[in-house]
């Protein structure tokens, strides 16, 4: 490709954990071939809660920008998480736990909760948690990245795990990375936009001080405001509050447990729920809920109320709307982060849709004029992926056989999109789950949260009738009896941090 249609300037607005994670990406991949600005305030600062991830944060540190796991750890406080246990969403006093990885393992053509469930609608297997490594090693507080000596196919041989970390050092830390292959970073508030006359595309940014920023790319991480996005370019917002009715959030650090566990809690409230995100050096809690059916100082007092350890800061409002850009990618300029959307913490996606959209954009990379059919196809597979999301996260609210409030009659008799209707009423028939295509979350994940919100299958797959019913017992009780012996033997989440990813 000649150089002159190569595009040399690339701008970032907003820095956070999604500008800076954007920054790095790009300086790693497009070299010394391009100048990469990133413009952020001081004064402005960051949202800064999102404070857990889900495994693809391992790839995307580790294989795309280079980062070494145990560095990135200690540098960011942080912690490993196995999966989400969800209390009271069903109903109070209902426990499950969403684990990373798969169930079991696979006989043949069908997944292995097909057997499971033959054998546990006759009463003759436990809990689905007690046949998936992270189910089994996170109530127990057991860690282990997985058994380097393990048979290829044992479900021991990989354990997918994830991270709770620090937003704030770990947007630090990329940007130490970032400056390192070269990012500039500007310091200053912007203060006006400038388009070209022709066609409408960014031409520049305006800063307090008078200086002018200019780029052929745009990268907008300005957080819900959608400085480039919405605010210059009226994009245009999907809201999907009517599916997703929580609209702010309350969070607040609080000190450290004895014992740091290796999982997210969330625990269903009266108008939303709470997170529990454990630490190496604190504990992140925060309260989702709907203003509709709770005040703000209603909502502070029943977060502060179910803290775990002293409160170190006041707690902190964020208003949202949950929904999406009607495009993420506009003329010159890419939103990425709460620029592109937003869909509540419950499943820790925020930070992957940040770098689904970052590893997106580099793969449909443009040249100067700016292809409008890349940024249809980019456009395309981001609402894909985020419509995939939504599905999901409505499925624990919308599941639910609570009746004690208001919010919670809501969820449970209000109207939802055809595709999840249609998943759900599948699953009941005889527990078949089939991913649409790319969709993020895979078989486990719905099977996990279909049954822990009481979706239990009428029967299973008929297949399944085929294998004698004693070796389908020996497997299924085999596979129970394996995990349960080889997580005794694991060390302690609490032991591997100190021996291995203890911060300084």
């Amino acid at each position: 490709m000649s150089t002159h249609h190569r595009i040399s300037s690339i701008t970032v607005v907003g820095g956070g954990s999604a500008g800076w994670m954007a920054a790095a990406a790009l300086a790693t991949y497009l070299g010394k071939g391009a100048t990469i600005r990133l413009i952020e305030s001081e004064e402005i600062g960051i949202v800064g809660v999102g404070e857990a991830s889900v495994p693809h944060m391992k790839l995307f540190n580790g294989q795309w920008l280079g980062i070494d796991e145990a560095e990135f750890v200690k540098r960011t406080q942080a912690t490993a998480k196995l999966g989400i246990e969800f209390n009271d969403w069903s109903r109070i006093g209902d426990s499950y736990f969403h684990g990373f990885g798969a169930i079991g393992k696979s006989i043949g053509p069908l997944p292995f909760h097909q057997f499971w469930l033959k054998l546990f609608l006759a009463g003759k297997a436990g809990p689905i948690g007690e046949y998936s490594p992270q189910t089994v090693m996170g109530p127990r507080g057991k860690f282990a990245p997985g058994d380097r000596n393990a048979a290829p196919n044992s479900p021991l041989a990989d354990i997918a795990y994830a991270y709770h970390f620090d937003a704030g050092l770990y947007a630090r830390y990329l940007r130490e990375l970032a400056e390192r292959r070269g990012v500039q970073r500007i310091e200053g508030k912007i203060v006006g936009v400038n388009q070209r006359a022709h066609d409408g595309f960014i031409d520049s940014v305006t800063l307090e001080n008078g200086k002018s920023v200019g780029g052929e790319l745009f990268i907008d991480c300005s957080g819900f405001r959608g400085l480039l996005i919405e605010q210059t370019l009226k994009t245009g917002y999907v809201d999907w509050s009517h599916w997703l009715p929580c609209d702010r959030a309350l969070a607040v650090p609080s000190e450290s447990a004895a014992s740091i566990t290796p999982y997210t809690r969330s625990t269903a409230l009266a108008a939303g729920w709470q997170w529990r995100i454990p630490l190496q050096h604190r504990t992140g809690n925060g309260h989702v809920y709907s203003s509709r059916y709770i005040s703000d100082d209603e909502a502070a007092a029943t977060l502060l109320a179910n803290l775990d350890g002293k409160p170190l800061a006041e707690p902190r409002l964020l208003r949202f709307t949950t929904g999406v850009r009607k495009k993420s990618w506009n003329k010159n300029v890419v939103a990425l982060g709460l620029a592109s959307g937003f869909l509540e913490p419950l499943e820790s996606t925020s930070i992957y849709l940040a770098q689904s959209g970052i590893t997106r954009l580099l793969s449909l990379f443009p040249t100067r004029d700016v292809n409008p059919l890349l940024a249809e196809r980019y456009n395309n597979e981001s609402m894909f992926e985020y419509e995939r999301v939504r599905d999901f996260l409505i499925l624990h609210y919308h599941a639910t056989q609570r009746t004690d409030t208001p919010f919670w009659d809501y969820c449970r008799t209000m109207s939802i999109p055809d595709t999840l209707r249609d998943a759900m009423a599948l699953f009941r028939i005889d527990g078949r789950y089939f991913r649409n295509g790319e969709d993020f979350f895979a078989l486990p994940s719905w099977v996990q949260v279909m049954l822990g919100q009481r979706i239990i299958p009428q029967g299973y797959h008929p297949i399944v009738d085929e294998m004698p019913e004693g070796r389908l017992a020996d497997n299924v009780e085999g596979m129970r009896a394996t995990l349960a012996q080889a997580v005794s033997s694991m060390p302690t989440h609490d032991e591997w941090i100190n021996r291995y990813w203890k911060a300084s």
